[in-house]
């Protein structure tokens, strides 16, 4: 872990801490938006499982108010047009999530650490622990890991996990933990060190 925590000390006496700082004040004033705007940073996580963040950002961009009003054909051509991944499941996948759109935003702003990424979990379809803390890191929560490959790569890369066939419930939980730990010792919270990390393995800082 020293040696992970020193190229992260390294990393923070670069312009490379600005980009990220500006990053999180974005994600925070994200979470201050509209329910509309809410649902579509929504939108754009249901979309990243399974693609990249780059591609993701272009749909987002292109749909704009789509993911509010289209119809479910119509978001689904229109995705496909966009060279979404899964476009008709993900059409489907954002078309139900509509009618939680204002539960999901007293949800967020109640800003209940606790409750936030269960409910997400269990109620809207296509997101699991990793897209649901990715949406709540995206709207400015803190405390939330987000678990991908290049997560995944870091830690087995510097013999803190052995690299998991799936990842359960248990597993994301047992990974996060092991991160928290981290972020504790750089003196960052879960979603920074993200940043930091993700910066690490693809030389980039997006969301």
């Amino acid at each position: 872990m020293r040696r992970l925590l020193q190229s992260i000390e390294n990393l923070k006496k670069t312009k490379i801490k600005i980009l990220i700082d500006k990053r999180i004040k974005e994600f925070k004033q994200t979470g201050k938006k509209s329910s509309n705007e809410i649902f579509k940073e929504l939108c754009f996580c249901i979309l990243t499982a399974n693609s990249t963040a780059e591609r993701c950002i272009d749909v987002q961009s292109k749909v704009g108010n789509g993911f509010l009003n289209l119809s479910e054909s119509q978001l689904q051509k229109t995705l496909k047009k966009c060279r979404a991944r899964f476009h008709t499941k993900r059409a489907g996948y954002i078309s139900e999530a509509r009618k939680y759109k204002n539960s999901i935003t007293k949800i967020i702003k109640s800003k209940d650490e606790t409750k936030a990424r269960e409910w997400l979990v269990k109620n809207i379809k296509g997101l699991g622990h990793k897209e649901a803390s990715h949406f709540l890191r995206n709207i400015g929560y803190d405390n939330y890991a987000i678990i991908d490959f290049h997560i995944i790569d870091i830690l087995k890369k510097h013999n803190l996990i052995t690299r998991p066939k799936t990842i359960t419930k248990n597993k994301y939980l047992e990974i996060e933990n092991i991160l928290k730990k981290i972020a504790n010792k750089a003196n960052l919270n879960l979603a920074e060190l993200d940043l930091y990390l993700w910066y690490k393995e693809t030389r980039k800082v997006l969301k």
